[in-house]
């Protein structure tokens, strides 16, 4: 299994940029969140086959990072800039895609930055409709060479399963409770309020 920091400072690279994380316990959300400001970079685009080109990183953008209590899941939610208008295309929604990692666990590292062990299966979705399972076949194969349990394994298909469920079926109202999410951790982070910063 890979451990991926929230900060994504390697696959991505991402550290230049702002990073905030904090616990939060709401009537909405009992968890971690973390937020990257995308400062800088040049659009990366992924197609999806109804929302078509669909940006999932570049300048203005920001990443709002979920990991729920009691749940294997780390959500990303992909935020578009302010204006919701890149390369001359203006989007009506605020989020342009969700990418959603199935999860044995989480932790922080020495630096207090969260990390989270991926359990290889992924689901991405947008709000027009499209959702993807991703990496099964690499679940298949961890599974298979002994990497990982079968218990492991079921508990990974089932969480694919209720991510579909819980987030996939009303997108409307997910994209609400990040925006919700969204609104108050960037109020903490305006307060200085028991939040953790990086590059800030």
């Amino acid at each position: 299994m890979i451990k991926k920091r929230l900060d994504r400072d390697k696959k991505w690279f991402f550290q230049p940029f702002p990073y905030y994380q904090m616990r939060m316990d709401t009537d909405d959300f009992h968890g971690l969140v973390s937020i990257i400001e995308l400062l800088d970079g040049e659009y990366f685009f992924w197609d999806m086959l109804k929302a078509g080109r669909t940006p999932v990183c570049g300048k203005g953008m920001l990443w709002l990072q979920l990991i729920p209590d009691n749940q294997h899941r780390a959500i990303t939610a992909k935020f578009l800039p302010k204006s919701r208008t890149v390369q001359g295309v203006e989007y009506s929604k605020s989020v342009s895609l969700w990418y959603v990692d199935v999860i044995d666990g989480w932790g922080y590292d020495e630096d207090k930055v969260a990390y989270f062990t991926d359990l290889y299966l992924d689901v991405y979705f947008d709000i027009e409709g499209d959702i993807v399972i991703d990496d099964r076949d690499e679940l298949d194969a961890a599974y298979n060479s002994g990497e990982i349990s079968e218990a492991q394994y079921q508990m990974a298909i089932a969480e694919g399963n209720d991510i579909i469920k819980d987030l996939c079926s009303d997108t409307e109202k997910t994209q609400l409770w990040c925006e919700k999410i969204l609104q108050l951790a960037m109020q903490r982070i305006e307060r200085n309020d028991s939040v953790f910063k990086k590059n800030v």
